[in-house]
């Protein structure tokens, strides 16, 4: 099972639509796929046009004494091969609770183990802060990807990030690989050509030598979400998330192959 965190401490970088890109493009190839999303704005979830009242089952769940079980929490999409788990805005509240509640932050550690062998990838959508469910996906997760706007001021968030990946990595002492995918990339623009060749330099082969262009069919993510995707959806932007996808896969099939 393959644990997949898509993180980033700032907003607008396009972590929700690449959690749901990914994740449909995995299920089409037939892995049995989960995203479980960790937001309290709850994005993911209201693609699927789950409503906020009343609150439904789903992340917080994970954190009640005692948890859910996690495939008790999981819902099927249109998408053959795709569920999801819901968010709600109560999640907001347990950094207060987790200062009388000690070893929340390897809850989901806990449920994705006891998940084992149900799916073969978990995609964990996080919220842009770095607090308790940010830490409990880069607990769990084996492979952080960083979608990051390919623009001057996103910069400084992915340094931000990946030194929190960095510091995860050492206090939890197992490998937490990362991988940088750019994002809303204007070709035409010097400030995205210059961002992106600054990326590319500064972090080398964590980052994706594509990136994903600014496309507005993208953006209703809701169509992500069908069986059947609407006639013209389609366009340069999913075409991307698709060669994405095939560099990521190939970097999880590295270190396992050095394993075996």
């Amino acid at each position: 099972m393959h644990i997949w965190a898509i993180a980033n401490q700032k907003g607008g970088v396009g972590k929700t639509t690449t959690t749901l890109a990914l994740g449909r493009g995995l299920a089409m190839l037939g892995h049995r796929v989960l995203m479980i999303d960790l937001d309290p704005h709850a994005s993911l979830t209201r693609a699927f046009d789950v409503p906020a009242e009343p609150p439904p089952s789903g992340v917080l769940d994970l954190f009640a004494t005692p948890p859910a079980d996690l495939s008790s929490l999981a819902r099927a999409s249109e998408v053959e091969h795709l569920g999801y788990v819901c968010a709600q805005t109560a999640l907001a509240t347990l950094e207060r609770r987790s200062a009388n509640q000690p070893g929340l932050g390897l809850a989901m550690q806990q449920a994705l183990t006891r998940h084992a062998g149900q799916h073969d990838y978990i995609l964990l959508d996080c919220p842009p802060t770095l607090g308790l469910l940010m830490i409990n996906a880069l607990a769990a997760a084996d492979r952080v990807i960083i979608p990051t706007q390919a623009e001057p001021l996103a910069l400084h968030g992915l340094t931000s990030m990946v030194r929190t990946v960095d510091m995860v990595e050492r206090s939890r002492r197992r490998p937490l690989p990362t991988s940088i995918l750019p994002t809303l990339f204007d070709k035409r623009t010097r400030a995205g050509n210059d961002t992106l060749r600054q990326m590319q330099d500064s972090y080398g082969d964590r980052v994706w030598s594509d990136a994903i262009p600014v496309d507005t069919k993208i953006c209703n993510v809701k169509a992500l979400t069908l069986a059947a995707m609407p006639s013209g959806y389609a366009g340069r932007g999913l075409a991307a998330y698709r060669r994405a996808l095939e560099w990521l896969i190939a970097s999880d099939a590295v270190p396992m192959e050095q394993a075996a």
